[in-house]
This record gives C-alpha cells, sequence and structure tokens, in this order.
C-alpha cells in the first residue's frame, strides 16, 4: 500500500517561501512521475508542478520562475520549493504519485496572507 505524506505547509506572508515536502512508503518500485497539486475553497484541483522520468518537469503558468519541484529517489521524497509566494497561491497542496493508478496524500495547508 502506497502512503503519501506532505509536510511544510504554514502561513506566510506574502513575498515569504515555503518548503514542502512529500514522503513516499510502501513500495520499493518507483512512481511514473510525482506532482504537488493545490486546491483553494470553490476552486478545482489544479496541477501546481510535476517530476517524471529524466527529472523531466513541469510547472503551471502561474507558477513558473517561482517554485521549484525536486526529488530524491534514494530517500523516497519530492519538494516543491515556494519562492515569492502570493496570497493567490493559498489552498490545500497534494502530493500525487502516479503509478498503474493515481495516489494522494492527505494534503497540507498553505496560507499566504496580503
Amino acid at each position: 500500500q502506497v502512503q503519501l505524506v506532505e509536510s511544510g505547509g504554514g502561513l506566510v506572508q506574502a513575498g515569504g517561501s515555503l518548503r514542502l515536502s512529500c514522503a513516499r512508503s510502501g513500495s520499493i518500485v518507483r512512481p511514473n512521475a510525482m506532482g504537488w497539486y493545490r486546491q483553494a475553497p470553490g476552486k478545482q484541483r489544479e496541477l501546481v508542478a510535476s517530476i517524471g522520468s529524466g527529472e523531466r518537469t513541469i510547472y503551471a503558468d502561474s507558477v513558473k520562475g517561482r517554485f521549484t519541484i525536486s526529488r530524491d529517489n534514494a530517500k523516497s521524497t519530492v519538494n516543491l520549493q515556494m519562492n515569492s509566494l502570493k496570497p493567490e497561491d493559498t489552498g490545500v497542496y497534494y502530493c500525487a504519485a502516479d503509478y498503474v493508478t493515481r495516489y494522494w496524500g492527505q494534503g497540507t495547508q498553505v496560507t499566504v496572507a496580503s
């Protein structure tokens, strides 16, 4: 059973930074890709960033240049460095891992105060 646990969320002022971490356990098999999604109240869950084979990355246009996704396969973790945070970045951030099926973490709250 694959489990994903996010950490690092919190309250920051606009312009501040946070680093999210996702720890994966339950399988020695590496997922095809891992990523971060976020969901603000009343809005759809959206892709923030993903990282796949060969460390290929995808970013939402709204976070390009501000967020950086990385992974440490030896430690089975994926991280999201978030800089220059804006109030519109507020939401619950979820870690996802893609195997044949997609697994989700429980989410971690990120609140950016104006």
